[in-house]
């Protein structure tokens, strides 16, 4: 078979790394010196860079995403029986982490024009549906759930595909009514909102370099924070909640989630990599957009307001009214045709771990489930690629 045949034919993954820089070199490195377990120079130097890079004192690397998320919602003080307000539209893992500290999710729906977490829905709820009391045992007020007399103890928002919520008023929002902000932004690596680097606006940010991801470690996660007492007690939680050396004295409950110092050592070369990434994701997404320009009924990927996005996954929508059994016929078909696309995620209100948890007025996050297609966009896709992609979705169009 002539090789442009075989490059034509084969399968276009979704989202895959590109591992063409230092990856080698400094594996290499960390296996002719011995430092291949949870701590390491290559480590440090992760920590020290990508804290850097978003704009933050401090980074706390951790094993995976989830970890961080879970550790950032112990530091910022999230008890048993209290609630976290959480994107409804998003990968099921912020909402896992608040149930591993016991407390309860309040689901937010996603804004129509964005994606996003609806910032006007979270201020109705709160205005409308929580009151300011004393806090027990506490000088300042509490946010107060009218419905269940819970405390809402922090709000959670996404950053979902590569794109941005609004966190000046998230913040804002926050600051009103006196909750903690921890932002997931494990799909947001180098995208900038009112030119801060998204995860640096709240408390804690995460970051997340999974496979898939716009830069990968091979996993690995990470907590940005620019308080020092915050990034120290990540750091302590993070290795079992080891107080005092080799003495084996642990004072609380702490977790096994430090990240190794070969997932360190592929980070590292990839995020010296990230601008020519984030060019390319940037470069795929305007292809996608100009290709797609005059099909009828399509909804092109958003650019919210204030947003520089990465495009982490080039998403459209197909016309209003697809069903979800359509939008399955049609990944169907595109998988049949070569190209691997996916859908969002299924509303998370709606899986049966939730079921039974606060939903603010979800009424978009379903019809974006709906109609939604994510296609392939991984820094390596070459141009031709980009484009078989584009007209296959063109030719399957209906007329």
């Amino acid at each position: 078979m002539a090789p442009e045949t075989a490059s034509v034919e084969r399968t276009i993954p979704l989202s895959v790394p590109m591992l063409r820089g230092n990856e080698w070199k400094y594996l290499k490195e960390c296996l002719d010196t011995g430092w291949v377990s949870s701590v390491g120079p290559f480590v440090d130097r992760f920590e020290r860079e990508v804290a850097a890079y978003v704009g933050t004192a401090y980074a706390t690397a951790t094993v995976n995403g989830t970890a961080a998320l879970h550790t950032a919602l112990r530091v910022t003080g999230v008890q048993p029986e209290d609630e976290v307000l959480v994107s409804d539209l998003t990968f099921i893992a912020p909402v896992n982490a608040i149930r591993y500290c016991g407390a309860h999710p309040v689901f937010v729906d996603a804004d129509p024009k964005t994606w996003q977490m609806d910032v006007e829905k979270v201020e109705r709820f709160l205005s409308e549906e929580c009151e300011l009391r004393p806090a027990q045992s506490e000088t300042a007020l509490a946010c107060r759930n009218k419905r269940t007399g819970r405390r809402v103890r922090a709000i959670l928002p996404v950053h979902i595909l590569g794109l941005a919520c609004e966190m000046d008023r998230i913040v804002e929002l926050a600051r009103r009514h006196h909750l903690r902000v921890v932002e997931d932004a494990a799909e947001g690596m180098g995208v900038q909102y009112r030119h801060r680097h998204v995860g640096t606006w709240g408390q804690i940010g995460v970051l997340s370099f999974n496979g898939n991801k716009i830069m990968t470690a091979g996993g690995g996660g990470m907590l940005v924070t620019d308080k020092r007492e915050d990034a120290e007690y990540a750091r302590l939680l993070t290795t079992q909640a080891k107080t005092e050396g080799v003495e084996y004295i642990h004072r609380e409950v702490g977790y096994n989630y430090r990240l190794t110092n070969l997932h360190a050592a592929v980070g590292l070369a990839q995020l010296e990599q990230l601008a020519a990434f984030i060019g390319r994701k940037r470069g795929i997404a305007r292809a996608y957009a100009e290709a797609f320009r005059d099909l009828n009924g399509i909804t092109l990927m958003p650019e919210p307001p204030n947003t520089e996005p990465t495009f982490w996954l080039y998403t459209i929508l197909l016309p209003e009214g697809t069903t979800v059994s359509e939008r399955q016929e049609w990944l169907a078909r595109l998988r049949a045709q070569g190209i691997e696309a996916r859908p969002v995620w299924h509303p998370i209100h709606d899986l049966p771990p939730y079921q039974d948890c606060q939903a603010v007025e979800i009424t978009c996050a379903p019809k974006v489930y709906a109609r939604a297609i994510s296609l392939p966009s991984s820094v390596g896709l070459s141009d031709a690629e980009v484009q078989r992609c584009a007209s296959v979705v063109k030719e399957l169009w209906p007329r």
